[in-house]
């Protein structure tokens, strides 16, 4: 009986509440549904008969915690993976040899050698500005492309036409890196389709220094364009159909209302996405550049990445040294997370932090 006065009570004062009291008629309906209050028997802080906050964010927590469940599994994973193993950066501050300790009696410290080695390598400007540009560029080319591709999805309206675009769209994300450089060699490389199509004339493109980057970032592009086209379909499926009833009895037409109606809506979500790539817009990652590199492309293909793994994991490396090139780019990724979140936040008023 005491809830049920106690919810007519809060109904009546809900409607000559202010706008400031809508949190205090929210605290006292749930103790009133909970038979809450000094008079149910509930605990009540010594503050005017108010629950403290460690009170509130006991009672939030048993009501919403087992919520927390859903991400236990991520944070495990993200603290296995991505935190533990930030203990071996120390190597780039060592004078480590495969099978030494990170941390034991023996260990030699050498400081900043393994950066100065680094920096004071004569293909060091090489192995930067390639990654930079090899990154930029793919970046330019690959981001916009699923976007473009899901406004164009979106506005297919035959259902089977439209998953049908999206299986072909999708399936290239499941080949292997080793298949595709296979098929662009098969394509472009030496005695490919393209030079027996001339004739056998020697395009081999493989071996071109100024073929490299376009073969990488198109290849990349047509393998993940569609499958980075679903988060933004995802985005779409969520834009009131209201609205575009609306633009279409004020005369829009539907490429207006891309404009209007579907960029605004998913705008958030390309702002989101644009920050983390530019946070690893120095992350190309060595597979790939490793499989399509020649002798002749070399000159293009040298990337910081490349300079890690060969030193970093070969057989006569210095894992100081690779660590020290793998450290530097991590830092230059982070600096360029931290300016696109400053900048998006004082441009759009959005941000990660």
């Amino acid at each position: 009986m005491e809830n049920c006065c106690g919810e007519a009570v809060i109904s009546a004062n809900i409607g000559t509440a202010q706008p400031s009291d809508n949190e205090k008629l929210i605290e006292q309906a749930y103790e009133a549904l909970a038979g809450g209050g000094s008079e149910n028997g509930g605990k009540v802080s010594a503050n005017n008969g108010k629950p403290s906050k460690w009170e509130k964010w006991k009672d939030n927590f048993k009501r919403r915690g087992w919520i927390l469940l859903f991400i236990l599994p991520a944070l495990v994973y993200v603290l296995i993976f991505c935190y533990a193993p930030m203990y071996g950066i120390l190597i780039a501050f060592q004078n480590y040899h495969q099978g030494d300790s990170i941390i034991s009696g023996d260990t030699v410290w050498v400081g900043w050698d393994n950066f100065n080695l680094f920096f004071s390598d004569p293909n060091f400007w090489n192995y930067f500005s390639n990654t930079f540009l090899l990154c930029l560029l793919g970046f330019l080319v690959g981001f916009p492309l699923p976007i473009i591709v899901a406004l164009l999805l979106n506005s297919v309206r035959a259902k089977k036409v439209k998953k049908g675009l999206q299986i072909l769209y999708y399936a290239p994300h499941f080949i292997s890196l080793v298949v595709m450089v296979g098929m662009l060699k098969m394509i472009f490389g030496s005695d490919g389709l393209l030079d027996k199509i001339a004739g056998g004339n020697g395009l081999e493109l493989f071996l071109k220094p100024e073929a490299f980057r376009p073969l990488f970032i198109f290849s990349g592009n047509w393998q993940d364009f569609g499958w980075s086209a679903i988060i933004y379909l995802a985005a779409l499926s969520g834009v009131d159909p209201a609205l575009h009833e609306a633009a279409k009895v004020d005369g829009a037409s539907r490429f207006r209302r891309i404009f209007s109606v579907d960029l605004p809506a998913i705008a958030p979500t390309i702002v989101m996405l644009m920050i983390l790539s530019i946070g690893n817009l120095m992350s190309c990652g060595y597979e790939k550049v490793i499989l399509m590199q020649t002798d002749g492309n070399r000159v293009t293909s040298e990337i910081i990445s490349t300079f890690v793994y060969n030193f970093g994991l070969g057989a006569d490396g210095k894992p100081g040294l690779g660590t020290a090139a793998g450290l530097f780019n991590s830092v230059i990724n982070v600096a360029l997370l931290i300016i696109a979140n400053f900048t998006s936040k004082k441009l759009a008023n959005q941000s990660m932090w």
